[in-house]
């Protein structure tokens, strides 16, 4: 698994070469122990087994495609949510005013900053992803002691609320965390190998019992089978390939910051 990993986030289309290789591989040997087989037991027959072992896989396949899919909906949910809960933080910070909450709002401005490099960091078995957090972590406490010094000196439901946006930012990044670092199970991703390299052999198998190569199409097969993995852990997998989140909610995010807030003076009576 780690062996594959590696190759997987070194490059998507390696991983894929690589599975694809060995499909191949396995649809052959099972092809020559067919021709061997073919001459001692003729008339075996294997067809309504091997096809509902390809009936399985696809069903397999379509159950963590269903996973993958679900996992890359949280990821891109969890950004709008967090987006929004420090938006709405910044706006009350604004309005509070004073030396802490504009300090607050001032922080929160390099908060989302980081959280939108979080969302883009690249995989990979380097420590920035960890050096994210640490900082992250930094910059919650240093605005979560601007905010308790705030409560102290207005202890009033207007700061209270202030702490209620902070809080809900925070949480929100640590679902997010959560949901960028859940892959798919390694127990599910063996299970999904090796059902295509046991499919693909037998079929292999059953071709050669019939002496009917047809490598054209084994190899469409293949390359479909290959695909649809390949799709399958890309989208599982939050910083590999090319199914990735987008930051775009943060960059909205940060072009409200540029706005300000203008108090305007009291109409006139």
């Amino acid at each position: 698994m780690a062996l594959l990993i590696e190759i997987a986030e070194f490059s998507i289309v390696l991983f894929g070469l690589v599975l694809l290789f060995l499909q191949l591989l396995v649809h052959e040997v099972g092809y020559r122990i067919g021709l061997r087989r073919r001459q001692s037991a003729p008339g075996e027959t294997v067809g309504v087994v091997v096809g509902s072992m390809l009936g399985l896989l696809a069903f397999v396949l379509a159950l963590t495609l269903s996973f993958s899919t679900t996992r890359f909906s949280e990821r891109r949910q969890g950004t709008i949510v967090e987006a929004n809960a420090i938006g709405t933080a910044w706006l009350r910070a604004k309005a509070i005013g004073a030396p802490r909450g504009e300090e607050i709002a001032r922080l929160l401005e390099d908060y989302t900053a980081l959280r939108k490099e979080f969302v883009l960091a690249e995989g990979g078995r380097g420590g920035s992803v960890e050096a994210l957090n640490t900082r992250t972590n930094a910059l919650q406490s240093q605005i979560w002691g601007q905010l308790a010094g705030l409560v102290r000196e207005q202890p009033n439901p207007i700061s209270a609320s202030l702490m209620a946006s902070l809080n809900e930012a925070f949480d929100a990044a640590t679902s997010s965390r959560f949901a960028f670092e859940t892959r798919l199970p390694p127990q599910i991703f063996w299970l999904l190998m090796a059902m295509t390299m046991l499919s693909m052999g037998c079929l292999g198998y059953q071709l050669g019992l019939k002496e009917r190569p047809s490598r054209l199409l084994i190899a469409l097969l293949s390359l479909m089978w290959t695909i649809v993995i390949v799709e399958i852990l890309d989208l599982s997998a939050a910083r590999l390939g090319t199914f990735r989140t987008g930051s775009i909610v943060y960059d909205w995010t940060e072009t409200g910051f540029k706005g300000g807030v203008t108090v305007p003076p009291l109409p006139a009576p």
